[in-house]
């Protein structure tokens, strides 16, 4: 049985060849995204605004009425709530954000949680209110903070290593590349203003570790190359490295995409900001290993010869001394 092959033997694409668009546009594009993120902000959740959690037990349903909830909780004018199942299928915990206004005056809060609960009372007899857990914006507000350093040094760790494995250069291609992917990701949910909340940052980091995970590939091939070819024109040598780890690349991202598309379309609403976050960044991240870190290092003045040993005077002469020693055939 022939195997199937999703890139030929010997694919020659010539990558490089439109290195100076794709900056352009990508440029074009992380402007657009921090122009968004400014001007219209992130739709942040309770676990960054604050907010309140009220759990409900639905004692005489096998499961709790999740859409129907979902639409009487809206109505009320609190905004849009977000439902969850946790341990059986009859247990909800619902998360509001605080209203306008609660800095000033904290009994609002209380206001709101009171006339949600006797609304699900009322509506619905064998409900029964479990707790109800306040998230105060000072908690939530240093909950961001250290989301938004985690991800800062998860992103400088990264550069750090790469640095360290390979060359300076390789460290600040493979940084670009990260802040790249993670604008664009943040453009989008500034764009479609989904709910931002400490699970996107979990989505965030581990775009992070996808991206850097397809670029240490491309970039490890790039430096086997540099030592074997060290006559070859760089923008050859990059689209020779990208050609080889193609397959490879191509094959990745298939197959968690098979999985993450899965979830988009028949998953459950909790995780669609999750899934969605991962979906685009298997896709910018495996377009920024090929046309953000890989051209880079020609501008950064990686050349086919740059991580040669020279020899200097002392290992000159030791060499000179053993080839005169070696005996003759």
């Amino acid at each position: 049985m022939k195997l199937l092959k999703l890139v030929p033997d010997h694919t020659n694409i010539h990558f490089l060849k439109w290195r100076v668009p794709f900056y352009i546009m990508s440029f074009v594009l992380m402007a657009a995204s921090i122009g968004l993120v400014v001007t219209k902000g992130l739709n942040l959740g309770v676990d960054f605004v604050g907010g309140q959690v009220i759990r409900v037990t639905f004692e005489r349903s096998p499961e709790a009425p999740v859409a129907q909830l979902r639409s009487e909780v809206d109505k009320l004018g609190f905004g849009e709530p977000i439902i969850q199942r946790f341990g059986k299928a009859n247990e909800i915990s619902i998360r509001m954000k605080l209203p306008a206004g609660t800095d000033k005056n904290p009994k609002l809060a209380d206001a709101m949680a009171s006339q949600i609960k006797t609304n699900i009372t009322t509506n619905h007899p064998d409900a029964k209110i479990e707790g109800v857990d306040s998230v105060s914006g000072k908690v939530s507000g240093e909950l961001g903070r250290s989301a938004m350093l985690a991800l800062g040094l998860a992103a400088i760790a990264v550069a750090i290593y790469i640095w360290i494995r390979f060359e300076w250069q390789f460290g600040v291609g493979a940084l670009f590349s990260l802040v790249h992917d993670v604008t664009l990701t943040l453009g989008m949910f500034a764009l479609t203003q989904m709910e931002f909340d400490l699970n996107i940052v979990a989505a965030l980091l581990t775009l992070i570790g996808y991206s850097l995970n397809d670029t240490i590939v491309v970039y490890d091939r790039i430096r086997e190359n540099l030592k074997k070819y060290r006559k070859m024109p760089m923008p050859e040598l990059l689209d020779l490295s990208v050609n080889e780890t193609l397959a490879r690349t191509i094959v990745t991202s298939l197959s968690m995409l098979i999985t993450l598309v899965s979830l988009l379309l028949l998953g459950p609403d909790v995780i669609f900001g999750f899934v969605a976050a991962i979906v685009l960044g298997i896709f910018v991240g495996t377009y920024s290993s090929i046309y953000m870190a890989a051209p880079i290092l020609i501008w950064l003045g990686v050349k086919p010869d740059s991580f040669v040993t020279t020899e200097n005077a002392i290992d000159r002469q030791d060499r000179l001394a053993r080839e005169r020693s070696a005996p003759q055939p």
